[in-house]
């Protein structure tokens, strides 16, 4: 995994992620350029399966001027994500009914491919997120006093 091109630092806080996956999107060329020049975001993005497919949903990826003029580009448009047909099954089957949902992590490039980084994840309580910082809090004082 390369540097990421988009980070959801806030779905770090929000969610506890179960398991790990990744996926292409499938982008255009304007598009594969403006992520590439770090004009992206997934803060309020999310993933969800319809027709077989898997789409990630309100990611913003800004237009690249250099392409010119580009009059329908719709910034947060639905994009496909490629995975196997056994994972988005496996996934499907985990979502449906059972509290957990699909959250993306990051964007980042791959042998030249945008790739997308996405966990199943299950959404934290507020106790939970305390907790969370309860625990980071006292390991940052742990690796200061040593």
């Amino acid at each position: 995994m390369g540097k990421p091109l988009a980070e959801n630092r806030r779905a770090r806080h929000d969610y506890e992620f179960l398991e790990k996956f990744e996926g292409g999107l499938v982008l255009t060329g304007p598009e594969v350029k403006a992520a590439k020049a770090g004009r992206a975001q997934l803060n309020g993005a999310f993933l969800f399966v319809r027709g077989g497919e898997l789409w990630l949903n309100n990611a913003q990826i800004a237009r690249y001027a250099p392409a010119g003029p580009q009059p329908d580009y719709q910034p947060q448009r639905l994009r496909k994500v490629l995975v196997t047909r056994r994972e988005l099954d496996r996934l499907l089957g985990k979502t449906h009914g059972t509290g957990l949902t699909l959250v993306p992590i990051s964007l980042y490039v791959q042998r030249g491919l945008v790739k997308l980084s996405f966990a199943l994840a299950r959404g934290k309580r507020a106790y939970e997120k305390r907790e969370t910082i309860k625990r980071r809090q006292a390991a940052r004082e742990d690796r200061e006093h040593t």
